[in-house]
């Protein structure tokens, strides 16, 4: 028998369809950078840059942080973003399409070209200049945006080549953590840098000795956080390493699980009822004791990510977007582009991202170390290379880490949105127009 709906149960339930569809992330994002693009070029131009601007405190006794709010949002709430990431890295290694060296080969070898050809073309061409330090700006591939996509490409995509998608983007996310950590960090402080590696030990020994309450990873990651953020070393870097101290085992295994479930439920039916709206005090602790099964069936990893998930995806990245993605659209925009830095970002992600996934898939598949996914031909790869090329959200983020001076954050921006609208156009009408052979004898599982 269906649970009954309450009234707010049907309000609601456009709204959990809206979210539970694979699209709709990227589609709220989209409509960040549409919302900042409009805003930059409306007569309130001015009270866009101002309202970034507008700075907050956060304050213990005589210790303050006092940041813009575009700060806080690019070193706090992304730091939440890069969280969620993490706890996706750690998931995908233990029991994903990362777990096993066979299934890791193929997605993390094509990401990696997908890093260092975009990353060698933004270098040459803008070697020996002061915009060479935004190398790492094309490396990325936005995941949102690039599964929206190929889900609304077609249902006739086969599920292993979004799994290759998902596979690839979370391995070049790796990527993207490890060259910001070590290429975009600056003027370390050692003392806070020590307080944060000290509580992240912390984390490390509470998983060890068996601490699952949620609460205690996230109070104690906040400082972990704060830590970071007064060492230099990027604070999002936090939120990864905060994430891979969180327990990812469960207490019960599925087989206990379901015994002892089908117990309290028994118990539970046999009860006494009372006859009103509620519960007796034995049917209230049979409850509370599925309540605790169910938490020990659980992994702190997995709850975290399921709750953090929605906020992340329809509200820290599209608030992200809409303060990061302000550029200003001209008359002489096309002539604005015109920079070693726009050409750089626009022939990286482009271009480079294509070859680099396309090149190194196809050498992994010619050498025999790598395998096609079932049912996948090199249409679909090539489509799937192409959306590589959508480097948004965490391209925004290098660029604003890679330069100091506002006009060349500005170029990166240009170049981002033009490679990334052209890429977008490219992948999608690939894989629109890819249908899946009905029969295939030289691909396998990835």
């Amino acid at each position: 028998m269906a649970i009954p709906q309450l009234p707010i149960d049907k309000i609601l339930k456009p709204v959990n369809r809206f979210i539970h569809h694979q699209y709709t992330s990227g589609l709220v994002l989209l409509m960040g950078v549409v919302l900042a693009i409009a805003w930059v070029n409306s007569p309130f131009q001015a009270s866009y840059h101002h309202f970034w601007e507008i700075e907050l405190s956060l304050s213990f006794d005589k210790y303050q942080l006092k940041h813009p709010l575009h700060i806080w949002i690019n070193d706090g709430l992304m730091a939440i973003f890069f969280f969620v990431i993490g706890l996706e890295l750690k998931r995908e290694f233990m029991a994903g399409e990362l777990s096993s060296l066979s299934k890791a080969a193929l997605p993390m070898v094509a990401a990696l070209g997908g890093m260092l050809v975009p990353a060698a073309i933004y270098y040459i061409i803008n070697r020996n200049t002061e915009a060479a330090h935004g190398w790492g700006i094309p490396m990325a591939t936005d995941i949102a945006f690039a599964l929206a996509l190929i889900s609304a490409a077609g249902k006739h995509i086969p599920s292993s080549v979004k799994v290759f998608l998902s596979a690839l983007a979370v391995a070049d996310d790796l990527g993207a953590v490890l060259v910001i950590a070590f290429f975009y960090s600056t003027n370390l402080q050692m003392i806070p840098l020590s307080i944060g590696f000290g509580l992240l030990l912390v984390l490390v020994a509470g998983n060890a000795l068996g601490v699952r309450n949620t609460a205690f990873y996230l109070i104690i990651g906040f400082a972990v956080w704060i830590g970071f953020l007064l060492s230099g070393v990027h604070a999002t870097i936090a939120g990864v390493l905060v994430a891979f101290t969180i327990p990812a085992r469960t207490i019960v295994d599925e087989k206990v699980y379901a015994n002892k479930l089908r117990q309290l439920s028994y118990d539970f039916e046999h009860q006494i009822p009372d006859n009103s709206t509620l519960t007796t005090p034995e049917q209230h602790r049979i409850i509370e004791k599925i309540k605790q099964l169910s938490l020990a069936a659980q992994t702190p990893l997995q709850k975290i990510e399921h709750s953090l998930h929605p906020w992340v995806a329809f509200i820290i990245m599209p608030l992200f977007a809409l303060a990061n993605a302000g550029i200003v659209i001209g008359l002489d925009f096309f002539s604005t582009v015109i920079n070693p830095v726009s050409i750089g970002v626009i022939t990286g992600l482009l271009l480079g991202k294509f070859i680099g996934v396309l090149l190194f898939t196809w050498l992994m598949v010619k050498t025999g170390l790598g395998i096609l996914p079932e049912s996948a031909t090199w249409k679909h790869i090539t489509g799937v290379a192409a959306l590589a090329g959508i480097g948004f959200t965490m391209s925004l983020f290098v660029s604003a880490l890679a330069f100091e001076q506002q006009v060349m954050i500005d170029e990166a921006k240009y170049g981002i949105l033009i490679a990334s609208v052209i890429a977008a156009s490219i992948g999608y009408a690939i894989l629109k127009n890819t249908s899946a052979p009905s029969v295939s004898t030289d691909t396998k599982v990835l």
